[in-house]
């Protein structure tokens, strides 16, 4: 018979396929811009449920009706801005930090606190003023279901110079999600997925069963790379951790701001969410609770008007 070939079976899905590090990311690059804003937001995935929206797209066959899309439910409660800092150019490190007086008492159990002096601070980040390329916010969320804060930079765009005025100005002020994005917003999406432990190649890749005749391994990969050179390269798929990974997102359509969503039982493992809650079009990654990092999209599509005629209050709890 002629030798058959076919593409590679089975999902490469994303790669690296190991643990995260904490259980927020970090986000590498950022959307620039001229605007004196941060650049991003951040809040705690509470669930899912489904909205009647009108299809605004131009081109699409149900233009001007009501479509059924799920959304996913983020309570974004305001971030407490408790310093800023000064970074040089790369390699990037910190030249100059500046932390507010007023400190939560919260904010011990993540971080030392010690004494604050921020006049001194000031004085010193006018010194190095010069070789400050990117200013960024120091924020803390303020989680309503436990005491313990996430702490994390949010860079600023625009000026150098209007940077440090910004942050100067915000210093110890809370920063809600309103002042950075509006409904109809694209934005990328980073967290850590379900973490699922270790699974083996089926699960982890979506490689084929062997067959009835196969001796008791069912769930194997049958070759696992030739005699010569004798290793197993690294596309081979093998067993392995599965989730618990950083993954980012993106364009997650932002259809709904300061949206109080109450739902019959609330949502599981979380209740209802806030008067701070947004809206975002799809799924993202992540379990209950889980902090969910949000910026603007890199690469946006089209803005299009949202008209929003219904949202689902139905209970979740069968789901």
């Amino acid at each position: 018979m002629p030798d058959v070939k076919r593409p590679k079976k089975g999902s490469r899905a994303f790669w690296p396929k190991k643990r995260a590090k904490r259980i927020y990311p970090a986000v590498q690059s950022w959307l620039k811009t001229g605007d004196v804003k941060p650049l991003g937001f951040a809040g705690y995935k509470a669930g899912m449920t489904h909205i009647g929206i009108v299809d605004s797209n131009p081109n699409s066959r149900y233009k001007g009706q009501v479509m059924t899309k799920s959304v996913t439910v983020i309570d974004c409660p305001p971030l407490k801005i408790i310093g800023f800092c000064g970074r040089s150019s790369y390699p990037s490190r910190v030249l100059c930090s500046v932390f507010s007086d007023k400190v939560d008492k919260n904010l011990k159990r993540k971080m030392t606190v010690g004494k604050i002096n921020t006049d001194e601070q000031l004085k010193k980040l006018e010194q190095v003023k010069d070789k400050i390329v990117k200013v960024c916010l120091i924020v803390s969320t303020q989680p309503s279901f436990k005491k313990t804060p996430e702490i994390f930079e949010l860079p600023i765009g625009g000026e150098v110079g209007k940077q440090i005025e910004y942050a100067k100005e915000k210093l110890g002020s809370t920063l809600p999600i309103s002042d950075i994005f509006k409904e109809g917003d694209f934005i990328d999406v980073s967290s850590v997925s379900k973490g699922k432990g270790f699974q083996g190649t089926v699960k982890r890749f979506g490689t084929k069963l062997q067959s009835r005749k196969t001796e008791q391994c069912h769930r194997i990969v049958g070759c696992i790379g030739q005699k010569e050179p004798g290793k197993v390269r690294s596309t081979i798929p093998r067993p392995g951790q599965l989730g618990f990974q950083t993954r980012t997102e993106f364009n997650k359509k932002i259809v709904k701001i300061h949206e109080k969503v109450i739902i019959d039982g609330g949502f599981i493992n979380f209740g209802n969410a806030s008067e701070n809650a947004i809206l975002l079009e799809g799924s993202v990654p992540g379990s209950k609770k889980r902090l969910i990092r949000l910026r603007g999209a890199i690469r946006a599509n089209k803005q299009l008007p949202v008209d929003v005629r219904y949202i689902s209050t139905s209970s979740k709890q069968g789901v």
